[in-house]
């Protein structure tokens, strides 16, 4: 099985700043999408970013310019750096990945457990 587990989260003051980190790990053959995704409270889960394995990124529009995703496929890693956070950042940020275990078997989603960010004065 694979895991993702997040961290990084955490209080930080308005116009701060966090960087997450997920990291995977189990049977992995390969690992080609790796985002992050946050769910606030009373809201629907959303897309923050994501990047594949060649580095290609995509952004929600309210996200770009502020947030930068990346990752070190030699660690099986992506990472979130988040600047100028406001209140409206508050909610559960969450790893996805789909992964590959094997040439053999078609590729699966996994989600990491979710960190909190929580920003507030």
């Amino acid at each position: 099985q694979v895991q993702l587990v997040e961290s990084g989260g955490g209080l930080v003051q308005p116009a701060g700043s966090l960087r997450l980190s997920c990291a995977a790990s189990g049977r992995i053959f390969s690992i080609n999408f790796m985002g992050w995704y946050r769910q606030a409270p009373g809201k629907q889960r959303e897309l923050v970013a994501s990047i594949t394995r060649d580095g290609m990124t995509n952004y929600a529009d309210s996200m770009k310019g502020r947030f930068t995703i990346s990752r070190d496929n030699t660690k099986n890693t992506v990472y979130l750096q988040m600047n100028s956070l406001g209140p409206t950042d508050t909610a559960v940020y969450y790893c996805k990945a789909v992964v590959s275990t094997s040439l053999r078997n078609p590729p699966s989603v996994v989600w990491g457990q979710g960190t909190q960010v929580t920003v507030s004065s």
